[in-house]
């Protein structure tokens, strides 16, 4: 009699911590899901638009709905290709007129430093631009605005001579804006946080 209570309780523990497991688990599966429906996106770079700084490959957590400042780096929906993400960085802010000439950065005729491109430039020692010539006055033309509109963003990638960003796509509105990238965790070895 004694072991048969003995016997139940035990299968009574066992049946508890079973289902205190499973719930447990769900309960954790249900938090990973609100977090990244919600607040995070992981996501992976596909291209070389952003090289030398992303590689194809790369894997990056970002965050989403922060406020956005120049230099971020977003991922953001392909405005002319559907279901396709891009990333690129941020280099001109609502009401921001952007201008390269000579291969620098001028923000409202003012020179901006790049830093994050001197990898990249070391790759063009030969003379050749990495960032042409260029002026959002051109998107006036097919736009109707030089400056970057209210809730709107001019983006670039990284690999200048070969990204698809705001000079051909124009400014993009806040709201095609996923996330900004706060961590690549894959490769192991480039584990950076920004």
């Amino acid at each position: 009699m004694h072991n048969k209570n003995i016997k139940e309780k035990s299968e009574e523990s066992l049946g508890r911590f079973i289902i205190q497991t499973i719930l447990l688990a769900v309960f954790i599966l249900a938090i990973f899901y609100l977090l990244f429906t919600f607040v995070l996106s992981n996501d992976a770079v596909s291209g070389i638009s952003m090289q030398p700084n992303f590689e194809d490959g790369d894997r990056l957590i970002s965050v989403r709905h922060r406020n956005i400042k120049r230099g971020d780096i977003v991922i953001l929906k392909a405005p002319h290709t559907k279901n396709a993400l891009y990333i690129k960085r941020v280099v001109g802010m609502p009401g921001d007129t952007v201008k390269f000439k000579d291969d620098t950065l001028y923000i409202n005729n003012r020179k901006k430093n790049e830093p994050y491109l001197t990898q990249g430039k070391k790759l063009y020692a030969n003379g050749e631009l990495y960032t042409n010539n260029f002026t959002s006055g051109k998107l006036a033309v097919t736009q109707g605005i030089s400056r970057v509109p209210k809730n709107s963003y001019f983006v670039m990638g990284d690999h200048r001579n070969v990204s698809r960003d705001s000079r051909l796509i124009g400014y993009i509105n806040k709201n095609r804006i996923i996330g900004v990238v706060k961590l690549r965790y894959w490769p192991v070895q480039k584990l950076t946080f920004y």
